[in-house]
C-alpha cells in the first residue's frame, strides 16, 4: 500500500515540514552531483563504531553525524519514499505540536531510531543515512492522534487501483512489515529496519505522554499551541 493523500486538514501552515523537505532535497542533489558521494556518505553518515568508541576513524564530529545523517539518502527510491511519507503525515503532527516542539520531536525520533539500530552492532563502520527513523516517529505519532483519518492509498495488485482506508490500517500494516523484514533479514540488512521500528515506537509513546485526546477522537495539546 502506497499512501497518496490524507483527508486531514490543518489549521496552520507546516513550515518545519517544508524546511526539512527542502533541506533533504538540497543535500540529496549535492550528493547526486558530487563525484565523491560515497565519501560524503562515509564522512557525514552515522557510524556506530565512530559514535561509541573509535573516534579515530575518518569522520565528521561523531556526535553530530547522528543529525547530519538524517538529511542524507542512499538513492532516489530511498529519498522519494521518505519525502512522500514526510509530506503526507508531518503537517498534521506539526500542526498539533507546534513548530518548535515538532522540530525537537523530529530530531529526537531520529536519534532514538539511530541509537537503537546501532545497538545491535556498535562495532559497525557502515554509515547509516536517511530520514526514515525520524519519519517513523511521525507515523507513530499520527497513529496515536489520528487513527481514523482517511488515507488514499495506491494498491499495486495485478492492476493499480486506489482506495481510502483509516490511517490505523495503513500504519499498523507498515509497522508490522518492518518487524517482518527485520526478522527475515536476521538483523543483517542494508535497510535499518530496527531504526524504523524504534522511531515508530518512540513517536507513538512520546505522543501518548504529551498529547491529550478528546473522547470524540479530536486531539489537542494539553496547552493550546497555535504556532512556534
Amino acid at each position: 500500500m502506497i499512501p497518496l493523500y490524507d483527508d486531514n486538514p490543518t489549521k496552520n501552515t507546516s513550515y518545519i515540514r517544508l524546511i526539512i523537505l527542502i533541506t533533504c532535497l538540497l543535500v540529496f542533489l549535492t550528493q547526486q552531483t558530487s563525484d565523491n558521494n560515497n565519501q560524503l556518505i562515509f564522512f557525514y553518515g552515522f557510524k556506530p563504531a565512530s559514535f561509541f568508541y573509535d573516534y579515530n576513524k575518518p569522520t565528521f564530529i561523531p556526535i553530530l553525524t547522528i543529525f547530519t545523517s538524517m538529511f542524507m539518502h542512499g538513492g532516489w527510491m530511498h529519498f522519494l519514499g521518505n519525502m512522500l511519507y514526510l509530506w503526507i503525515f508531518a503537517d498534521n503532527v506539526e500542526d498539533i505540536m507546534g513548530r518548535k516542539k515538532f522540530f525537537f520531536f523530529y530530531l529526537s525520533s531520529g536519534v532514538f531510531a539511530a541509537i537503537l539500530q546501532a545497538s545491535i552492532n556498535i562495532e559497525s563502520t557502515i554509515p547509516m543515512v536517511g530520514a526514515s527513523g525520524a519519519i517513523a516517529g511521525i507515523l507513530g505519532s499520527y497513529l496515536y492522534v489520528y487513527p481514523k483519518a482517511k488515507i488514499l492509498v495506491l494498491i499495486p495488485f495485478i492492476i493499480f487501483f486506489t482506495i481510502r482506508i483509516p490511517a490505523y490500517i495503513l500504519l499498523v500494516f507498515w509497522f508490522f512489515l518492518q518487524f517482518y523484514n527485520f526478522g527475515l533479514s536476521g538483523g543483517i540488512s542494508s535497510v535499518a529496519w530496527l531504526a524504523h521500528i524504534g522511531g515508530f515506537i518512540f513517536g507513538y509513546f512520546y505522543s501518548v505522554l504529551t498529547i491529550k485526546k478528546k473522547k470524540k477522537g479530536k486531539s489537542f495539546f494539553a496547552k493550546k499551541n497555535n504556532g512556534p
